[in-house]
């Protein structure tokens, strides 16, 4: 387990899921490469997902461990690297690149500090790997807490994603599972059909254009309202919440049909 244990190291708890889907989320290297096959291991182990995720889970890391390394890069860099849509920094999907978004990031680092979780300068603090690398040092009230905040975002996440065809949609869909709520997906699967894709050469090209001349009161305004759903991400911790969202427990029971 000598390549494993450099991707995979061990928690303060079993919560080791979602290193693992973090580590799926990562660009494709050598090294998620060579643990791919014990990563897909790990997401079994813990039984907290339904077991036909946890197959295409498995399939997925069995497709890293042995695809063209340069294919695999070319595609990670076609999905996460162009546009916004699926964008895996959280924030950019409730704040674009509004002000709101870097004093979001100010107020999320502050709580990992708090937690005595301290970053490299290579991640911007909300990007999504690096938010479960911190969501698994983390009690798991506090884990169904996050996760139910952003629930809308990996929904949404996973339709795009699924739209792509891409095997990266198992990813945010194992976080709504482990929360239960897989089937905020297919509300989604529909205005996501129907929305234009942002990462053509046109797209691109037009945004560029766009964000060059963005300054005016509308957009002002614009940002306010996108930051108002944002905000309660940064602010999280002022607020009560009435129900937080369970995690499921390991081997805990499906539903009716559902095997384990």
């Amino acid at each position: 387990m000598t390549d494993a244990a450099q991707v995979l190291p061990e928690t303060m708890h079993d919560m080791l899921s979602l290193r693992a889907l973090a580590r799926l989320l990562d660009y494709p290297g050598e090294e998620l490469q060579a643990a791919a096959v014990e990563i897909g291991e790990v997401l079994d182990a813990e039984r907290r997902l339904p077991a036909r995720l946890r197959g295409d889970l498995t399939a997925w890391c069995r497709r890293l461990a042995e695809g063209e390394l340069l294919d695999l890069q070319a595609e990670y860099v076609a999905l996460f690297d162009r546009g916004r849509a699926t964008s895996l920094l959280l924030f950019e999907h409730v704040h674009g690149e509004s002000r709101d978004r870097g004093q979001a990031m100010v107020d999320l680092l502050a709580e990992y500090r708090a937690a005595g979780f301290e970053l490299d300068a290579r991640e911007l603090p909300d990007h999504l790997p690096l938010f479960l690398e911190y969501l698994s040092t983390r009690p798991e009230a506090e884990i169904g807490r996050w996760l139910g905040e952003i629930r809308h975002i990996l929904a949404r996440l996973t339709a795009r994603l699924e739209e792509r065809e891409a095997d990266h949609a198992l990813a945010p869909l194992a976080l709504l599972a482990l929360i239960g709520a897989e089937d905020d997906v297919a509300e989604h699967r529909e205005p996501v059909e129907n929305e234009a894709r942002d990462d053509t050469p046109e797209a691109l090209d037009a945004v560029w254009e766009e964000e060059a001349v963005r300054f005016s009161a509308a957009s002002d305004q614009d940002c306010a309202l996108q930051s108002a759903e944002g905000r309660r991400l940064a602010e999280r911790k002022k607020v009560t919440h009435d129900e937080a969202v369970r995690i499921l427990e390991s081997g805990a029971p499906r539903q009716q049909g559902e095997s384990s």
